[in-house]
């Protein structure tokens, strides 16, 4: 027996941004709708805490801004990082001087913190994606064996962990984390 084949048109990217946001959010790619994981305690804390260690450092100076799970809308796809730094000089702004709502930019750091339940490979593929498209630095951070996994353009990726150091963005100076320290952050 030969089953019937149906053509459904795929969601173009148009349609998706009318929809109504989702909790936890969704993102979208080639037609295609993927809803992030909920956000759990180790997720929370070193998201939360990396916002705040990097805008300790570049917000005062005002050379970059790092916004969580902030919608960027770019290249053809909508994505949600889980933390997405800008350059002060590239933040989008309203008539008023105040940040937009809408970035439709790539940001020029990505950090993304794999969930037990997530797929490391997407992620993966989403952050290659934002570096094709112009991101300077992309983090995969894994707290289930305490690594990072740094992207960069033209560059093999590399995993950092133990005692070694993460960089950020080249705009930020001699910022420096240690794998450790950030791993620390998991025992209150």
């Amino acid at each position: 027996m030969i089953a019937a084949t149906q053509t459904i048109p795929k969601l173009t990217l148009e349609d998706f941004l009318k929809l109504p946001e989702t909790k936890p959010a969704s993102e979208y790619f080639n037609g295609e709708i993927d809803q992030k994981p909920m956000p759990q305690g180790e997720h929370s804390i070193l998201q939360t805490r990396l916002s705040r260690a990097i805008n300790q450092i570049c917000e005062a100076q005002k050379v970059a801004l790092a916004l969580t799970e902030l919608r960027c809308t770019f290249g053809g796809r909508s994505i949600v990082p889980d933390l997405a730094v800008f350059e002060w000089s590239r933040i989008p702004k309203t008539e008023k001087g105040r940040i937009a709502n809408g970035f439709t930019i790539h940001p020029d750091w990505i950090i993304e913190i794999l969930s037990p339940e997530q797929s490391a490979n997407k992620v993966m593929k989403k952050i290659i994606f934002c570096i094709n498209q112009g991101t300077q630095l992309g983090w995969l951070i894994d707290s289930e064996d305490e690594s990072v996994m740094i992207f960069q353009p033209n560059k093999f990726p590399e995993i950092k962990s133990a005692g070694e150091i993460l960089t950020g963005l080249e705009i930020m100076g001699d910022w420096q984390l240690s794998v450790d320290e950030m791993f620390s952050w998991l025992t209150p």
